[in-house]
């Protein structure tokens, strides 16, 4: 069970999650999902509202990571290093890959075009890069370029920064 009105603005509601959760009527699993993008807050807001497990949404776009460092601090209590720069370029092939063989390439190119910036943030001047990633055609070319990203940042660790949530239903009616 979600909450309804944060499908569109705003932040989520958990207290009617909550709500349901402790009603002593209920007696099925109730998760809880909205606005979860950190580790901490994914395991505060299970606590507080008392519910089975928690749901990701926007804050895994571009940062399948967080299902890792989620899965981690429950188990440790420690925060997780962000994944490198290599790992993060892996990704974004792998989801090129996948985005070409299900959708072909000019579909398949155009749609990966809003994952760049949230698979790349962080990398400073990665703006150079990015532009040219929006403006390629061809997977072969992307491919090069992601090889220049390894390259250029191979030595640079990327500080863990919070998720920002971006509201994909902005024009919600």
């Amino acid at each position: 069970m979600g909450a309804p009105a944060a499908r569109c603005i705003g932040e989520a509601d958990w207290t009617l999650i909550g709500k349901v959760k402790n009603n002593p009527r209920i007696h099925i699993p109730i998760f809880g999902n909205g606005d979860i993008d950190s580790p901490q807050k994914a395991v505060e807001y299970k606590n507080r509202y008392g519910v089975d497990g928690v749901m990701i949404g926007r804050a895994a776009i571009g940062y399948p990571w967080i299902f890792r460092e989620i899965k981690h601090f429950v188990q440790t209590g420690e925060v997780l290093a962000p994944p490198t720069v290599e790992e993060r370029v892996n990704v974004v092939r792998k989801h090129l890959r996948k985005s070409l063989e299900w959708k072909g390439p000019i579909v398949g190119i155009n749609e990966m075009r809003r994952h760049y910036a949230n698979y790349l943030k962080g990398l400073p001047n990665i703006k150079e890069y990015r532009s040219k990633l929006v403006t390629l055609n061809n997977g072969d070319d992307i491919e090069a370029i992601l090889d220049e990203i390894i390259v250029r940042y191979s030595s640079y660790e990327i500080e863990a920064t919070p998720i920002e949530l971006i509201n994909y239903h902005e024009k919600c009616g």
